[in-house]
């Protein structure tokens, strides 16, 4: 499996032991004194075998703990994402008939990011030995924007660029909402991992794949099905560009930010997102003034705003943005984003329930092939060679009992050949 960009490394409580290594190794060495009392020269001879065989059982045993524990948290991570990924864009499309402000629902969903940092400051010295004060963690998680830190020139270059990115993918998505249905929406955002693929391959000059080609072809087919579907009304044309532009917007995010600062750790991303957070908090408060006092985001009173719909899809998207930026730290990130995609089916059955689309043959298909080049943009770099490997050894595998087979049956041969004449030599 492909490692995943960035340099996470897992927290201190994260590489757990597994405490059912002991109960098993101590079982093993009761058995072996058993026999050691009933042959003691069976089990001299036999125990430098004995202590190689149980280290390899130990190993064994602990990695496929290891990665069932981590599958199972991986099928808990995939529930939580693709509820809350799922959850947000339901409550916001809800939220807007009450609420007609999607800049303003942007400022204060990013605004939540604030918090990255302070809870994961505080997860750090819950689980940690050092207990490092905030600004000695800040100042050691500053570093991953260079030697002097963040600087207003830095600031300027490295961080508003990123929050302006932000803000542009989740405004242009909220407003798509606002055009067309939630399934659609969730479909053709999928797409933002095919465009990752095509800067990721001309701007960082990755490495070539020809089934990534074909993904990112079958996402754009998806598109034009997916305009095709409702007839190119001006109405929802204007919907899946905003939502292809949004898909863009996130795919530049992760490619500038690959190509600007690399990888970072935990508690260098917590704080970079903190930033962006309080960046957008302090700079752009401004604009939902203005785009209040000017009518155009109509909002009746200050006094009906439905602050619970306002907090819940937040506090959806703050939720999905932890699960996906620090949930490889328990699970595989191809189960992340198997969530995201597992939330079209979620959108889909709820669109049905409540009457919001009217499914026919080319929307579905158009889904189907949006949601299989996504599923096809997670395979690994290496998986035509995983499937040689594999077939490899499955007919490694076929072999000896072929062999064995061919074996027995030249034998049996003889043996009749031998009755025959043992038979013959007696009739005479």
């Amino acid at each position: 499996m492909k490692k995943h960009s960035a340099r996470v490394a897992p927290l201190s409580a994260c590489s757990t032991p597994v405490l059912t290594l002991t109960k098993l190794e101590g079982e093993d060495r009761s058995r072996e004194n058993v026999v050691g009392t009933a042959d003691a020269q069976s089990a001299g001879a036999a125990g430098t075998e004995s202590g190689s065989s149980k280290r390899r059982l130990h190993c064994c045993i602990r990695v496929t703990t290891v990665q069932i524990k981590k599958a199972l948290w991986g099928v808990a991570m995939v529930i939580c994402v693709c509820s809350s990924w799922a959850g947000s864009t339901q409550l916001a499309k809800l939220t807007f008939k009450q609420f007609d402000a999607p800049f303003t629902l942007t400022w204060f969903a990013a605004s939540w990011n604030c918090l990255f940092f302070p809870l994961y400051y505080i997860g750090h010295i819950c689980k940690s030995p050092e207990r490092p004060t905030p600004r000695q963690r800040f100042r050691e998680c500053c570093r991953f924007f260079g030697d002097d830190g963040l600087t207003p020139k830095v600031f300027l270059t490295k961080v508003a660029p990123f929050g302006l990115l932000w803000i542009l993918t989740n405004y242009l998505y909220l407003q798509a909402l606002r055009k067309i249905n939630t399934t659609d929406v969730s479909a053709l955002f999928c797409c933002n991992k095919a465009f990752v693929f095509l800067l990721s391959w001309i701007v960082l000059r990755d490495r070539f794949m020809g089934v990534r080609i074909v993904a990112a072809i079958l996402a754009i087919a998806g598109i034009v099905m997916m305009t095709y579907a409702d007839g190119f009304h001006s109405h929802s044309v204007i919907g899946i560009a905003l939502v292809v532009a949004s898909a863009s917007m996130s795919a530049l995010y992760k490619v500038l930010f690959k190509m600007v600062l690399g990888s970072a750790k935990f508690g260098e991303a917590a704080l970079f997102l903190s930033i962006v957070g309080c960046a957008n908090f302090v700079f752009i408060s401004f604009v939902p003034v203005i785009l209040y006092f000017t009518h155009v985001e109509h909002i009746s009173s200050l006094a009906d705003i439905p602050w619970a719909h306002l907090c819940a899809v937040s506090a959806l998207l703050f939720a999905f943005n932890i699960l996906v930026n620090f949930g490889i730290a328990i699970t595989y990130p191809t189960l992340i984003s198997l969530g995201i995609v597992l939330s079209v089916p979620v959108n889909a059955m709820v669109d049905l329930y409540t009457g919001e689309i009217q499914f026919n043959t080319v929307r579905l298909i158009a889904v189907f092939i949006i949601c299989l080049g996504f599923l096809m943009l997670l395979l690994p770099e290496d998986w035509d060679q995983c499937i040689i490997q594999l077939s490899t050894k499955l007919r490694k595998r076929d072999e000896p009992a072929e062999g064995s087979m061919e074996a027995g049956a030249a034998t049996g041969l003889n043996w009749r050949g031998r009755s025959r004449t043992s038979m013959s030599t007696f009739a005479h």
